[in-house]
């Protein structure tokens, strides 16, 4: 009998122990809230910091040539005639494309090209260089006023002039830019660089501290690619290329920004023999280099256009019409419709305005058959290749300052930039803008008012 009392003694005292220590339900709960809130805490930093930056376009400034650089195309014409390097078929083949062009006679070149015989030695390529690029950047930094201790980024891109030190070093020579800058110099990808140099730009900042700014300077050095031989698919770059260039600056910091960057889609085709070639440097028969355009160049140019659509339909189209572009595909995979045309999305109901690179008319026209586009929509393209000619990489950027200047790009509006170029290549790029432009001091500020302008019997 005692001894029972004893063990039922020190069991009570044991559960009583025990009652001390467990918890009470209340206190589990609370533990259990406080371990649910750590868990989505911690998971919350770590999406956060894993997660992609969104980048800002803070605003962006193209060149403004002089009026000593005007090239109309009668002067162009009369320089082919009497040029001692040229047989009277070039010239009147060059008279006749100028014709065909879409161009208009404010277009400009360097003054090194202008010339009977033109000659480009190195000095007078670095003094083009040096003009164009340092303006756009010097009217950039006006218009933004930023410190440049907080550019951690340099991309540069021109395809035909590579100097050494690089166009990048002369920019970090001139404005004496901070030394762990990233410096980036991109070459040989012609006109569809500036838009990869953006998708760069863009990459590089999601790794640098927030905040920082990405200086991106697109142009194309007219002066050491100019064709001097009679090889007609060379003297296509002659007759359409003109001077350009712009300067942008991203951040991922949305103060100031104007655009905020979207998608971003690079199609490369160059592992095809004939888009690998559709673009080409070469010498002439003569030794002359130049760039020849094949004849192939449209087809190339609308199979790559394809591939990117292809690519970009599911990332910005609203869900009805991604789900026509996801029925056709299906049924054309099933039924095996390989002879019907690949089915278009309406890409209007994406964006708002597009930015068409300026290869020419009939680039600018197949795009628009190709997209369904109305003649509104493909204005920029076609003003901007008659106020200023084909610039290369930089073309779309001017057809941006169009919109602007038209007054017509409004806050919420997507902008799809398209671009194209030499391997073979099609990028593009979607930005949406947060603040319209508030100043008219644009390559268009002197020229607006007289466009557009009825190109239907010109083109």
């Amino acid at each position: 009998m005692i001894l029972a009392t004893a063990v039922l003694t020190k069991v009570a005292e044991w559960f009583s122990a025990a009652h001390k220590i467990v918890p009470r339900p209340s206190t589990i709960y609370l533990i259990h809230l406080l371990l649910v809130a750590l868990l989505i805490l911690i998971a919350t930093s770590i999406y956060l910091a894993h997660r992609p930056r969104n980048v800002y376009l803070v605003d962006y400034t193209c060149f403004r040539p002089s009026s000593n650089f005007r090239f109309p195309k009668a002067t162009s014409v009369e320089h082919a005639r009497l040029s001692p390097l040229l047989d009277d078929s070039t010239a009147n083949f060059i008279a006749s494309i100028h014709e065909r062009s879409g161009m208009g006679d404010q277009t400009y070149f360097p003054p090194v090209v202008m010339h009977m015989e033109p000659y480009c030695a190195l000095a007078e390529a670095r003094t083009e260089a040096e003009l164009v690029v340092f303006s756009v950047i010097d009217d950039l930094l006006a218009k933004t006023c930023i410190n440049l201790d907080g550019v951690g980024v340099l991309i540069t891109n021109c395809s035909l002039f590579c100097p050494v030190p690089s166009i990048a070093d002369m920019i970090v020579n001139r404005y004496k830019l901070r030394g762990d800058l990233r410096v980036m110099n991109l070459s040989g990808m012609a006109c569809s660089a500036s838009v990869t140099a953006v998708g760069l730009a863009s990459n590089t900042l999601q790794f640098m501290p927030w905040g920082s700014y990405a200086l991106v300077v697109s142009t194309e050095i007219i002066g050491p690619c100019y064709y001097v031989g009679n090889n007609r698919s060379m003297q296509l770059s002659n007759i359409l290329f003109r001077m350009g260039g712009v300067a942008k600056l991203l951040s991922t910091s949305r103060s100031k920004a104007r655009f905020r960057l979207g998608h971003f889609t690079r199609t490369n085709t160059a592992a095809s023999n004939i888009a690998y070639k559709c673009v080409y440097q070469e010498e002439d028969e003569k030794g002359n280099i130049g760039v020849a355009l094949s004849k192939d160049l449209m087809a190339v140019a609308r199979d790559a256009l394809i591939n990117n659509i292809t690519a970009t339909a599911p990332l910005v189209l609203p869900p009805s019409e991604l789900f026509k572009f996801w029925l056709f595909c299906m049924a054309k995979k099933v039924l095996h419709w390989r002879k019907i045309r690949p089915h278009i999305p309406n890409f209007c109901a994406a964006f708002d305005h597009f930015c068409i690179h300026v290869g020419g008319p009939a680039v600018i026209t197949s795009v628009q058959h190709g997209l369904s586009l109305s003649d509104k929509h493909v204005e920029p393209s076609r003003m901007t290749l008659h106020r200023f000619g084909n610039q290369s990489t930089s073309s779309i950027w001017y057809e941006l300052a169009y919109i602007e200047a038209k007054g017509r790009m409004k806050k919420g509006n997507r902008v799809w930039m398209i671009g194209f170029g030499a391997g073979y290549e099609c990028n593009t790029v979607g930005w949406m803008c947060i603040q319209p432009s508030s100043c008219e001091d644009g390559p268009w500020a002197d020229y607006i008012d007289r466009y557009p302008v009825d190109l239907s019997n010109k083109v």
